[in-house]
C-alpha cells in the first residue's frame, strides 16, 4: 500500500521542462543570469556594462591599429544592435577614438586610447576576481569538458568564419 501511494505521488507530480533540450537550455540561461549577476556589479562600479568592457578588450587586441566599428560588433560575445551607441558611450568618456579615412568616409575606425587601455589594466585583478567566484569552484577538467560542451552546443549555429567556431 505504501508503495502504491509513492507511486501515484511519483506520477501526480507536474512536468518541468517540455523535453531535455527545454531543460538544458533553460539551465544555461539560469546559468547565465547568475554568473552575470556578479559582473553587472563589477562593471557597474566602473560605469560600464559587459559590452562596453569586451570592446575594450577587442580593441586592446587590436591597439595600436584601429578597427572598423563593424568588425567590432561581429567579434563581440553577444550581438550588439546598436554598436555605435555603444561606441559613442566609450569615446564620450573618453577610452576610444574614432576617426573616418579620407579615401573611405563611410568606414569608422575605432581605436582605444591610453584612458582605455589604463581602465582595462586597473581592472584586471578585480575581473580575475570576478570569474574566479563565478566559476572557481570547478577543476580545470571540468572546466574544459563545459567548454567543449558549450562548442558543440553552439557549433552549428555560428557564422562561418566566427572566433568561437
Amino acid at each position: 500500500m505504501i508503495k502504491a501511494a509513492s507511486e501515484k505521488q511519483a506520477v501526480a507530480k507536474p512536468k518541468r521542462f517540455d523535453s531535455p533540450q527545454q531543460e538544458v537550455y533553460l539551465n544555461l540561461w539560469r546559468t547565465y543570469d547568475r554568473l552575470r549577476a556578479f559582473e553587472d556589479e563589477l562593471f557597474a562600479r566602473h560605469g560600464l556594462t559587459a559590452q562596453q568592457y569586451n570592446a575594450l578588450r577587442l580593441l586592446r587586441a587590436a591597439h595600436p591599429r584601429p578597427v572598423p566599428t563593424l568588425a567590432v560588433a561581429t567579434k563581440l560575445i553577444s550581438r550588439a544592435p546598436d554598436i555605435t551607441r555603444l561606441l559613442d558611450r566609450l569615446h564620450d568618456r573618453g577610452l576610444v577614438a574614432r576617426e573616418r579615412p579620407p579615401e573611405n568616409r563611410r568606414t569608422v575606425m575605432v581605436a582605444i586610447t591610453e584612458a582605455g587601455l589604463t581602465l582595462l589594466h586597473e581592472l584586471a585583478e578585480e575581473v580575475r576576481a570576478c570569474h574566479d567566484q563565478q566559476l572557481g569552484h570547478l577543476s580545470s577538467g571540468d572546466m574544459r569538458t563545459l567548454v567543449d560542451l558549450l562548442r558543440k552546443a553552439r557549433d552549428p549555429h555560428e557564422p562561418d568564419g566566427s572566433a568561437w567556431a
